[in-house]
């Protein structure tokens, strides 16, 4: 990569940084159809192509990500989150194999937060149940106090065991080291309103309204929207 090359990249990574997320993606388009090969840009790039959702921007990102393999720059984080990104791709497209033997060989290879995070949840998603709990009780004792972990524990006792009174506790202690967490805010909503208490439900559900969603989010902005709008209006 050359020099003008590199100038263009930390530019369009500094837009990003500064929350010029609108330009930054307009540069990155650029970079990669002018075929600059970083994963400086590629992967950031692909992120926001799967934030975008769509089977085209799935397909997109994933074929950014095959180039970006072969940058000099990908070192081990960013070959974790080039796979993290490559198994959303694939779980967008509706290639569930795919999804998931991705991230298992990855874990093998390349054990990680982020990989712990991502696979946890798949497997909950799949209906993964035995492999679910052996796993996410695994990322649990690599880092007990990471909060999508403990979410990823929550969702998998609430949505594949049944059992609420197990998952809560969970969903607490993630809501108290990151109280913005989307899932979990959806999540601890229940329990508002099992309780009777609707206030608390739109407060939480107004708070996730404040982040930013992702391909994997349990809920979508809109289905959130929806149902805060309907609480709103006494339904």
């Amino acid at each position: 990569m050359g020099f003008l090359d590199a100038f263009k990249v930390r530019s369009a990574l500094g837009k990003h940084q500064k929350g010029d997320a609108e330009q930054a993606f307009l540069e990155y388009e650029k970079l990669y159809a002018e075929g600059v090969l970083s994963a400086s840009y590629m992967l950031p790039y692909s992120s926001m192509l799967l934030r975008l959702g769509g089977e085209e921007n799935a397909e997109k990102a994933k074929n950014i990500l095959v180039k970006a393999q072969k940058a000099a720059d990908l070192s081990l984080d960013r070959r974790q989150q080039l796979l993290v990104n490559y198994s959303i791709a694939c779980h967008m497209l509706g290639d569930r194999e795919k999804a998931i033997s991705t991230l298992e060989a990855a874990h093998g290879k390349y054990a990680c937060g982020l990989i712990y995070q991502t696979l946890g949840y798949l497997y909950t998603l799949y209906g993964e149940k035995e492999k679910a709990l052996e796993y996410n009780t695994e990322a649990l004792d690599y880092d007990e106090v990471d909060s999508v972990v403990l979410d990823n524990m929550g969702q998998m006792y609430y949505l594949l065991f049944n059992d609420k009174e197990k998952a809560k506790p969970y969903f607490e202690k993630a809501h108290k080291i990151k109280p913005s967490q989307i899932d979990t805010l959806y999540f601890l909503s229940r329990y508002d309103l099992e309780n009777g208490d609707k206030k608390a439900a739109i407060e939480k559900l107004t708070a996730a309204l404040d982040g930013v969603f992702s391909p994997l989010n349990h809920k979508s902005r809109a289905e959130i929207e929806e149902e805060l709008n309907k609480l709103k209006a006494g339904k």
